[in-house]
């Protein structure tokens, strides 16, 4: 296998990348049936959940596909060439799979792939995106930006030379949930009025740990990510980061400072992420409170919250998303199991999750601005977002007051200390 090194291969495709790039008219509007290419690159469950609804509500074909891990590649082919079969697409070819450190790299030489959805963990997301669009790739990338100040400044960078040249889009996918829409565009009308305080929690259960029996130390590490700060930020980049994202959203705005607190059980044999974080946000304008868990086995539940001075917006992912007060509105997402839903409400399935739709029409604006040349450029929202909660994670472990200026002027680098190479096939 020939080795690629990312930082030539980013020299030698960001010079024709731009130049190359062909009109969205010419390259997808010739024929009504022309799909969209895209390749998938880390198969896992987040990925295969994502490429599937993309599949099922709009034009495209995964024509290429990598992973580290060769277990991994073959399990999601299966169900990749599933989903291209029911479309009336061709298998993806064998020569189009591809394993190992530098199966990225390969996959983004293939002149078969418009664009590309990276589901790979968040220490490789900043790096993968660089590499993407210099080979001229529209990306979906999963959340979060990055675990560290470094990633976050390389994404940013990458989105300002690739603004209105590339479709640049992160898995933030409640902003695009209608019932969220919806709240926010009251908040936003100043149905709630002044917002006084906000509060936002995300109680999960445990991250259950992947057997690894007989792998490498880093093997370990990869295949349980969620369990490294190094490898995924940890709780509050991984989950929480929902809700911090809802509240920048809200609120327009990013935090200027927090402190926070948390720590680990007894529980915990496995990794170094914190188990718990409360973490205090103050807004230019109001001040924020975050609690993140991840305990037990029951899901705890999960809720963002803004108390105003004329009303109350409340959004949960199953148990409403509502406003009290004033100008009192409900989306229909049904409050406690025990409600009736309505028969438009058993016909479309929106009355049990908030999310119902939101995989859906993230994907859905994703493509369609591929095809129409409108592209998207979530980068800088992904970044503020993900600074935020890099911000209370900070903070809590640090037990120190964490200013926004001085985060984001720092070169905060978490190393992830892998030795990929060692998963290439020989």
């Amino acid at each position: 296998m020939t080795h690629l090194n990312r930082r030539k291969f980013i020299k030698s495709t960001a010079a024709i990348s731009i130049v190359t790039m062909v009109s969205p008219s010419i390259a997808f509007g010739s024929k009504a049936n022309s799909a969209i290419r895209m390749g998938v690159i880390g198969c896992g469950g987040r990925g295969t959940a994502v490429i599937s609804s993309m599949s099922q509500h709009t034009n495209i074909n995964i024509t290429a596909m990598a992973d580290l891990f060769r277990d991994k590649l073959d399990a999601a082919k299966i169900r990749f060439d599933a989903i291209n079969k029911e479309k009336g697409f061709p298998e993806i070819a064998k020569s189009s799979t591809y394993v190992g450190s530098q199966s990225y790299l390969q996959l983004l030489e293939n002149k078969e792939v418009d664009a590309v959805l990276i589901s790979s963990p968040a220490y490789t997301h900043a790096d993968f995106m660089e590499a993407a669009t210099a080979a001229g790739k529209h990306v979906y990338c999963e959340k979060p930006v990055s675990p560290d100040v470094a990633g976050c400044r390389k994404m940013e960078k990458v989105g300002e030379r690739y603004d209105k040249k590339l479709s640049m889009t992160i898995g933030f996918q409640i902003r695009y949930a209608t019932p969220y829409v919806r709240m926010v565009e009251r908040i936003h009308n100043g149905d709630i009025g002044k917002i006084l305080s906000a509060q936002l929690y995300y109680l999960s259960s445990s991250t259950g740990v992947h057997d690894t029996l007989g792998k490498s130390y880093d093997e370990m590490r990869i295949r349980n990510q969620y369990l490294f700060h190094a490898l995924s930020g940890g709780t509050l980049l991984d989950q929480s980061i929902h809700m911090i994202d809802v509240c920048n959203w809200a609120l327009g705005e990013h935090p200027k400072c927090a402190i926070g607190t948390g720590g680990v059980d007894d529980s915990q044999t496995l990794g170094d992420t914190w188990k718990h974080f409360q973490v205090a946000y103050e807004y230019p304008s109001t001040n924020v409170m975050v609690q993140a868990t991840q305990y037990g086995t029951e899901w705890g539940g999960v809720c963002a919250r803004f108390i105003g001075t004329e009303g109350t917006a409340e959004a949960y992912y199953t148990g409403g998303v509502f406003i009290s007060g004033k100008n009192a509105w409900d989306s229909g997402i049904l409050r406690c199991a025990d409600s009736e839903p309505t028969e438009e409400q058993r016909r479309t399935g929106a009355f049990l999750s908030s999310l119902y739709d939101a995989d859906q029409n993230k994907g859905t604006a994703f493509i369609r601005s591929i095809e129409t040349g409108n592209y998207l450029n979530d980068t800088f929202s992904g970044v503020e977002s993900t600074l935020a909660a890099i911000m209370g994670r900070e903070a809590a472990m640090s037990g120190e007051k964490i200013m926004w200026d001085n985060l984001r002027q720092s070169s905060q680098r978490l190393d992830p200390k892998l030795n990929l190479s060692q998963f290439d096939p020989e």
